[in-house]
């Protein structure tokens, strides 16, 4: 019961520094960081899966009303959940096929590659539903890559951050 208060706690305090503050953030006009997935990434890894992506259509439905979006966010929070676990296992490979991957314990390394997949794969399908016109694909990876070089840069620093703490 702690971890569910916990973790709702926490996504209603990623929701409103997202809405709030980052939202209002508009680097070179088009680039602002998207945080909020860090739940969806850092979530843990042990759980029933049908709850997780519940969890995250919520997550990203939340996220949607407050910034009047037309549910894109929902859809890329339920995509990154939905194949969140091919890309652990990708990565971590046998320690999360045993499910003994514990986050504060994994190397910066392989902590960037994770954090850089997941963010570009949910920028990516994010992106992609938010212009969906195949002329506009060097605006769509543009705005992804640059959105998740600030995302990173975001999670990688609230991640030492909370190392620290």
């Amino acid at each position: 019961m702690n971890n569910i208060v916990k973790n709702i706690t926490s996504a209603i305090a990623f929701i409103l520094i997202q809405c709030l503050i980052l939202n209002n953030i508009n680097f070179l006009n088009s680039v602002n960081p998207l945080l909020y997935i860090y739940l969806i990434i850092y979530f843990p890894i042990i759980n029933n899966r049908t709850v997780f992506i519940l969890f995250s259509f919520l997550y990203g439905l939340s996220i949607d009303v407050f910034t009047d979006s037309a549910a894109v966010h929902a859809a890329a929070c339920v995509s990154l959940a939905y194949f969140r676990p091919i890309f652990l296992k990708l990565i971590f490979g046998m320690t999360y096929i045993h499910q003994v991957v514990k986050f504060k314990n994994i190397d910066l390394k392989q902590n960037l590659f994770y954090i850089s997949s997941l963010t570009l794969f949910h920028h990516l399908v994010l992106f992609f539903i938010e212009v969906f016109d195949s002329s506009k694909l060097i605006l769509v990876f543009e705005k992804a890559i640059f959105t998740s070089i600030f995302t990173i840069l975001l999670i990688v620093l609230l991640n030492l951050f909370l190392k620290n703490k």
